[in-house]
């Protein structure tokens, strides 16, 4: 049995981020958006044998922030971040299901994570590929499909502009810290 240190992460010791892409006909009215998960938790059991790692995270849906779109006509106002994110909590039904986890079913001598990832009630498969940035710090990075989980991409302007379906999902932990 492989011995190791156990880190609670959350935002003190690292970001959980969001990127969407547009498409259709209208995309270039609309921004390829960057969101952030203001409150997530988790542990992060960090092996001496990586194989015997793993992660427990749970993000809460209801705390999505829009902090830029890139692209678009006009820029982004304040209140149209606002707009976007409680749009965004209104399709991932925050109020009735207002949690995401991911829970690690295997780690690779590669640095590979596969787990499990609900949202909405559905639960599926997700894989995130883990880069070592140095000092203890971690980037993982992976796509969820928003339709594998029973969301409708947003869509406006009669569907000349809309969301597209991968969404990317980016985790940045520092785990040089104190372990729990």
């Amino acid at each position: 049995m492989s011995s190791g240190r156990t880190h609670r992460v959350g935002p003190d010791s690292g970001r959980l981020i969001l990127r969407t892409a547009r498409r259709g006909l209208a995309s270039n009215v609309g921004h390829d958006l960057t969101v952030e998960v203001g409150r997530w938790s988790g542990e992060v059991l960090a092996a001496d044998d990586p194989v015997a790692s793993t992660v427990d995270v749970t993000a809460e849906l209801a705390t999505l922030r829009v902090l830029e779109g890139t692209g678009g006509v006009l820029p982004l106002s304040e209140r149209d971040k606002r707009d976007i994110a409680r749009t965004a909590r209104r399709l991932l039904d925050a109020d009735r299901r207002p949690h995401a986890r991911f829970t690690s079913e295997r780690v690779s001598e590669s640095g590979v994570i596969t787990g499990k990832l609900t949202v909405r009630g559905a639960t599926r498969p997700l894989e995130l590929t883990v880069t070592e940035l140095g000092a203890g710090r971690y980037r993982a990075t992976g796509t969820v499909v928003q339709s594998e989980y029973g969301i409708a991409p947003y869509t406006a302007f009669f569907g000349a502009l809309r969301l597209a379906d991968p969404v990317e999902v980016e985790a940045e932990v520092d785990l040089s810290g104190p372990v729990s």
